[in-house]
């Protein structure tokens, strides 16, 4: 075989594959909508404790390979698959169902009601179970909450308030999960590095 044919075929099934991954992800999707959300979502958290780490390395000039926290990503696999997951997939669907889009100014109100009342439940519900998968007391999550809940739920506002309004308002429902855990990357690395 020519070395231009080889190398057309090599290129041809390179570009295949991620036309290939995306249909696979499609049909778990259509198939099994938590479970595909919760597992990308716990795969997806991990990846941003373990990022939040090698960033924290990085930042003292430490050897990024040694030291590693594995309990970290594992905790927040945890909660991605458990909580991030699931919880995010039930509230964009009763979200579409009680404001539908032809109601008069939806989006606003979906914002507000994702703004105002799941970012605060789910900044708390974060807290909360951190603080339980690292073994910690109750006086333990009320200092982390004095001490971290409102300069986080602050920069919720500021970081997630023009991404989930392109979300709610833009993104198809079933990629939501997916858009909002792409964005999750940097902000669990945000969260990880409070608890530093």
């Amino acid at each position: 075989m020519a070395p231009a044919v080889s190398k057309l075929r090599a290129e041809a099934g390179f570009g295949a594959l991620p036309r290939r991954a995306l249909a696979q992800y499609l049909l778990l999707l259509r198939l099994y909508p938590v479970l595909t959300k919760a597992a990308t979502s716990g795969s997806l958290s991990a990846l941003g404790n373990f990022l939040a780490q090698m960033i924290e390395k990085k930042r003292k000039k430490e050897n990024c390979s040694q030291n590693l926290d594995v309990s970290g990503p594992l905790r927040y696999a945890i909660y991605g698959f458990f909580f991030t997951g699931p919880l995010s997939h039930f509230f964009y669907l009763f979200m579409e169902h009680w404001i539908p889009s032809d109601v008069p100014l939806a989006g606003v109100k979906r914002l507000l009601l994702d703004r105002l009342i799941f970012a605060p439940a789910f900044l708390l519900l974060f807290f909360f179970i951190m603080n339980f998968l690292e073994r910690k007391d109750m006086a333990a999550f009320s200092a982390k909450m004095r001490r971290g809940f409102w300069p986080s739920l602050q920069m919720n506002w500021k970081v997630w308030t023009p991404l989930q309004f392109i979300n709610i308002n833009y993104v198809p429902l079933q990629f939501r999960v997916l858009f909002a855990n792409l964005v999750a990357l940097f902000w669990y690395a945000y969260l990880a590095s409070l608890g530093k």
